[in-house]
């Protein structure tokens, strides 16, 4: 018989995360029909436009989609050698009692990768691993979930040398003539992300412990714990045995270290943070070949452009016009041998090609067979179709705003409402800003791209900090990326944890308030003195 409490959860059940992305899609596309009236700035969405985008966001995402295949596929090889769950078995074991202290070291290494490099995609393999790790250690999947995505997102709220953020902002500011003092964006980031960071390990490990205390005060629902428990139950139960690792298990665990260690790294932009590491990985050589131009291959070039077809007089065809140069590599970086990339260089399409290859090892020295290796990796890269899919319609939504225009009208007509405004008040409403803006442009160097060659140069203009311009633009959406449905990374992590994202936004939501609210104070403080 189905009790009250289990009959009530059910009733309060709320929509999937694919019911939420495209009641969202299809609201934006009211919005650019009735704004399309009022300015020619807007275009309409059509019901095409509507249709056709989670497909043109699947394709503007695959590269974050295949890593993410192929991630799953890497997972389930490390669960069918029986090495990662009795990895985090061994690992509970030896914390016994001290478990709780796992969370704060977490987030701080994941601060740490968002300040730093902007960790954001990058973290989406680690929310199953967290997921299976916290619920054997006596928590929850959504304590593993909120390491995660509070440690790497308070990191980029405060971005000091991020390069997707105030790189990319800088960036923009310096095409318009205006030059950043980085040491105040490097203070000023350095102070939002040591206390945003703090407030939330307080926040994530009081409820972590509340959950072991008493099971019943979790948030998630009925389903939801079915759910977890089908996908991370087997370490939870392996971590009650008296577990011992086998030496193939060890190597494996050892690989699989190794091989989240090379992707961070890999991810990391060596080149603009020193010169000498990125060297040591990078140790390729190149010249310089240059090439006669000929009319004729000028002409080829200008019609393959333009659709044309261009006939030249004479002996145009064959005179030569001009030399090009380019830059030949010559050898080979050691680094960049799998991936043909050098370390510090990757992006998506390097870091699946290394989990895919590490997979394949993984198997090897974990002792399955070929034909074990080839059906785990399939099955395990089908898991993941479901949070694919998730990022493709987050990307959709993105997609399709800036195919109407709707993104840059709204930015242009929040920067005419902040001219004139005193820096008490400029510096919060500047924040509100940004924050309303990262709902449609939630990507940061996009962000930054298109809103700091018009926000940066109306702060200076009315005599405030562009630096702090710089960090009012990465707090705000900082604080928008820790929970905004629009984006691929939140969504598919919290899928991978088997999360509902309103049960995330129940959660997190207080949270939420507190990080604006200390981040809005801190900015408008620098504003008015800096």
């Amino acid at each position: 018989m189905r009790t009250m409490t289990e009959t009530a959860k059910k009733k309060r059940g709320m929509p999937s995360s694919f019911t939420i992305l495209l009641a969202l899609l299809a609201i934006v596309a009211v919005i650019t029909v009735i704004v399309s009236g009022t300015t020619d700035a807007v275009t309409a969405a059509t019901f095409s436009d509507f249709f056709t985008a989670p497909v043109k966001g699947f394709a503007d995402a695959l590269p974050v989609c295949l890593f993410v295949m192929i991630l799953g596929g890497f997972l389930g090889m490390m669960t069918e050698t029986g090495a990662l769950d009795n990895g985090i078995a061994v690992l509970v074991q030896k914390l016994k009692g001290r478990e709780i202290w796992i969370i704060p070291v977490l987030m701080c290494l994941f601060a740490l990768g968002g300040t730093s490099y902007g960790m954001c995609e990058e973290t989406v393999p680690f929310y199953a691993l967290l997921a299976a790790t916290m619920m054997a250690a006596g928590f929850d999947p959504l304590v593993g979930a909120a390491t995660v995505l509070l440690g790497a997102g308070c990191g980029c709220l405060g971005s000091t040398v991020n390069p997707f953020a105030v790189g990319a902002a800088v960036d923009a500011l310096s095409s318009k003539g205006i030059e950043v003092d980085q040491t105040i964006i490097i203070g000023l980031g350095f102070l939002l992300t040591v206390v945003t960071t703090l407030i939330s390990i307080i926040f994530v490990m009081r409820y972590a412990k509340k959950v072991k205390a008493d099971k019943g005060s979790t948030f998630l629902s009925l389903q939801e714990q079915k759910d977890a428990e089908a996908a991370h139950g087997a370490a939870a139960a392996e971590a009650a045995k008296e577990v011992k690792l086998t030496g193939r298990q060890k190597a494996v665990l050892g690989i699989f270290a190794f091989t989240f260690v090379v992707m961070i790294v890999g991810f990391i932009p060596l080149g603009d943070l020193n010169a000498g590491v990125a060297g040591f990985f990078d140790n390729s050589t190149h010249e310089t070949v240059e090439t006669e131009v000929t009319g004729g291959d000028l002409a080829g070039f200008y019609d393959e452009e333009n659709g044309t077809a261009t006939e030249l007089g004479g002996n145009l065809a064959d005179e030569v016009v001009g030399v090009s140069s380019s830059d030949v590599e010559t050898s080979q970086a050691w680094s960049a041998v799998i991936t043909g990339l050098p370390i510090g260089q990757w992006y998506f399409d390097e870091a699946s090609t290394w989990f895919f290859v590490m997979a394949i090892v993984i198997g090897i020295v974990g002792g399955l067979s070929e034909k074990q290796i080839v059906n785990t990796f399939i099955t395990g890269a089908a898991d993941m179709m479901s949070v694919v899919l998730i990022i493709a319609l987050a990307r959709g939504i993105s997609v399709l705003m800036a195919a109407t225009g709707l993104d840059m009208y709204v930015l242009d007509a929040a920067a005419a409402m902040l001219r004139g405004v005193p820096s008490f008040i400029f510096a919060p409403v500047a924040f509100l800003v940004y924050f309303g803006l990262s709902f449609l442009i939630p990507s940061t160097s996009g962000m930054a791209t298109v809103s700091m060659p018009i926000m940066g140069p109306l702060a200076a203009g009315l005599g405030f900090s562009p630096e702090v311009m710089v960090m009012i633009f990465s707090s705000a959406i900082g604080v928008v990326n820790l929970f905004t449905p629009t984006s691929g990374a939140i969504m598919g992590g919290l899928s991978l944890a088997k999360i509902e994202w309103t049960t995330w936004l129940k959660f997190a939501m207080p949270l939420i308030v507190i990080l604006t609210l200390v981040s809005m104070v801190i900015t408008t403080v620098a504003c008015m003195v800096i």
